[in-house]
């Protein structure tokens, strides 16, 4: 049975340890990553929250990337395209030897959360290995099997949109009368107001697509 890893590790082991830490602010959130054939990541991330000029002065300065790419400006968020040159080994070793799937990568001020998935515990106890004797600084905080499919098979949600929706359910912000705000809810999963707006906006629309309209089998 698979199993999801959450672990956290410091940026300056990891990547962009330089632009989180001049621009503290800022929350860098992975969308996906291409992995080239030189055994390269390429990651495409978003990053929002403070001051976005003082994060791209650093971010073009930090010698944890290469050939960045401007992509996209939503709602006060950037999306980015680079090429990692340094610092993650262990991201390569699980993602192209192992074949993990990242399901989520943050990263903020002095550390990075991520969130991986293993076909199972053995490949688990790989990575660990691996880390240890790189000497790679990692500290993992969960472990547990996927008993049930991911939220973004069933109705198109990405882990990030379906953990929005659920912790705005939770607070109350769907309630009438209305319990909590979008800055409430931006609080408590410590990402910027613009970042909950748009993973709010993204998950309505795919819960609607993949729950709430159905093609007819002729249908073209």
């Amino acid at each position: 049975m698979s199993t999801i890893a959450e672990f956290t590790v410091p940026s300056e082991d990891f990547a962009l340890h330089h632009a989180l830490t001049t621009a503290p602010d800022m929350v860098v959130e992975i969308e996906r990553v291409v992995a080239t054939m030189e055994d390269k990541i390429m990651p495409y991330f978003w990053v929002s929250g403070g001051d976005q000029a003082d994060f791209e002065d650093a971010f073009r300065n930090d010698s944890s990337v290469a050939n960045t790419t401007l992509v996209d400006r939503i709602e006060g968020s950037v999306l980015y395209r680079a090429e990692w040159t340094e610092n993650v080994e262990s991201l390569i070793y699980a993602y192209v030897d192992i074949g993990a799937t990242i399901l989520q990568a943050t990263g903020r001020d002095e550390q990075w959360e991520l969130q991986l998935r293993f076909d199972n515990r053995k490949k688990v106890s790989q990575f660990q290995d691996y880390c240890e004797e790189n000497g790679i600084r990692f500290e993992l905080s969960r472990l547990y099997e996927q008993k049930q499919p991911m939220a973004s098979v069933q109705y198109g949600l990405t882990p990030k949109q379906r953990e929005t929706l659920v912790t705005a359910l939770d607070l109350g912000y769907y309630d009438l009368p209305q319990k909590s705000s979008m800055s409430d809810v931006a609080t408590e999963l410590g990402i910027s107001q613009q970042a909950v707006s748009k993973r709010l906006h993204n998950g309505h629309k795919g819960l609607i697509t993949n729950a709430l309209t159905v093609s007819h089998p002729d249908d073209e």
